[in-house]
């Protein structure tokens, strides 16, 4: 590939001494990777069922290689859920902000969704997670891979950051920042983002970046912490951003993050983190992580919308047979308070959901399911996110029976008799006890109710 002059030029005074080694690491094939999703499995777990490779990503606990051979989106262990194919270096910013169960998380720019879906699974179903791309056709995509990550208590926004901030004021306990930019770090994993750069090179993106920042610090919390990323090389996009941040900001200070074998610190020995492939098995990445000065003290209250079913809608729900049917299935009832019914679709809404927000949304919580022609069917969302474990008719089969392809494909799925579920109705269908998704049982077959958009293709 052919790299611009001036982006030569601007390396090798960043680089100096190492400008030939990072030069020389463009004749090497990008790694690739994949990140268990924790929701649903653990790392031993997965090290005992790997179909691939087993080298770790020393940046985060979940994190592996995979060879160039391997396929890692045609096997039926991604379609229930077990991982998100990412590159090994975006691994790292979620990684490094220090989530907690309870948390209230902002994901700023989060499509298409893999920092967000390594969020959602470090507050394992509690607190709320706000997962926000300004583009309404990327921010589709970043909700696909959250439902399939089986995260029940998100939501999914595409607004401004300034619209967020006038909504939330300083709501957040953390913040993921990972900004637009030029994307140097990137030209050789996709070399089309070099014409990219020379039409919108650093200068284009930085007042973005800073408009963002500014933003971002507004809705977090005292005690609260933000992550800003980006995928670039370039100074004015990372340190001198943290710069004008902390002059901007005085109540914002840098946080260390402690260097792991490969990474470097940023100019100056500022404690940031940059990743170059010449030192390490992955892409170009800049991260900085900052607290918000002063004490966290009680959480503020949500502001004054209701949450939770009206008492016409839930006087309605609890006549809906087909409904209460299901549910009975599920191990534990859903809570009614945090119930939501809107155009026939009925939603678990996130503990700190509140209705009062006036935003754009593409998703509110977890979608349940929804009613068709009076008849209640359950969601694939909620297929990904109950799992085997919360729901009492299931069917697993194993990886190799040629029946898991076949209803990833969208077909009826036969049964032998040993496997006939003792009741009629929803069955949740699983792949070595990871769930795939629902299908329903009458006449000794299963009819396929899996997604259509999610089919095998």
């Amino acid at each position: 590939m052919k790299l611009p002059e001036t982006f030569l030029s601007n390396m090798r005074d960043l680089l100096g001494a190492d400008y030939e080694l990072w030069l020389a690491s463009f004749q090497e094939p990008p790694c690739q990777g994949l990140r268990i999703n924790t929701r649903k499995i653990s790392v031993p777990e997965w090290e005992r069922v790997s179909p691939f490779g087993s080298a770790r990503v020393p940046w985060t606990p979940n994190g592996y290689y995979v060879g160039d051979k391997d396929r890692p989106s045609k096997d039926p262990y991604y379609f229930a859920g077990l991982y998100y194919i990412q590159e090994p270096s975006a691994m790292a910013p979620a990684a490094i902000l220090p989530v907690r169960p309870g948390d209230r998380v902002l994901d700023l720019c989060a499509a298409p969704g893999g920092k967000s879906t390594q969020l959602g699974a470090a507050l394992d179903g509690r607190g709320i997670l706000i997962s926000n791309d300004i583009s309404n056709s990327r921010a589709k995509a970043l909700l696909k891979n959250l439902e399939m990550a089986g995260i029940p208590n998100f939501c999914v926004t595409s607004e401004t950051p300034e619209k967020l901030a006038s909504v939330f004021g300083s709501f957040f306990d953390r913040i993921l920042v990972d900004a637009p930019c030029s994307g140097e770090g990137m030209f050789r994993r996709d070399p089309d983002l070099i014409k990219s750069w020379e039409e919108h090179g650093p200068e284009y993106y930085v007042p973005v970046q800073r408009e963002i920042l500014r933003h971002a610090a507004a809705m977090l919390r005292p005690d609260g912490y933000l992550l800003y990323s980006t995928c670039t090389f370039s100074p004015s996009e990372d340190e001198e951003n943290i710069d004008w941040l902390l002059d901007e900001q005085p109540d914002m200070e840098l946080v260390p993050i402690p260097l792991w074998e490969g990474a470097c610190p940023g100019i100056d020995g500022k404690p940031v983190i940059r990743l170059f492939p010449h030192r390490l098995r992955g892409e170009g990445h800049f991260a900085a992580l900052l607290r918000k000065k002063g004490q966290a003290g009680q959480k503020p209250d949500r502001l004054p919308g209701k949450a939770g079913l009206a008492p016409a809608e839930r006087r309605r729900l609890e006549k809906e047979s087909d409904y209460l049917q299901w549910e009975s299935m599920c191990r534990e009832p859903f809570p009614r308070d945090r119930m939501m019914i809107r155009d026939s679709q009925l939603y678990l809404l996130p503990e700190e959901f509140d209705k009062g927000w006036r935003l754009r949304y593409l998703r509110t919580g977890l979608l349940l399911g929804e009613w068709k022609k009076d008849r209640f069917e359950p969601s694939q969302a909620a297929a990904m996110a109950l799992g085997p474990a919360d729901y009492r008719q299931t069917l697993s089969l194993d990886k190799k029976d040629g029946r898991v392809l076949r209803y990833l494909k969208g077909e009826t799925i036969s049964l032998e008799e040993a496997e006939q579920p003792k009741e009629k109705g929803w069955v949740l269908l699983c792949v070595d006890g990871y769930g795939l998704g629902w299908a329903k049982y009458a006449g000794g077959s299963l009819k396929n109710k899996y997604y259509p958009g999610w089919r095998w293709q």
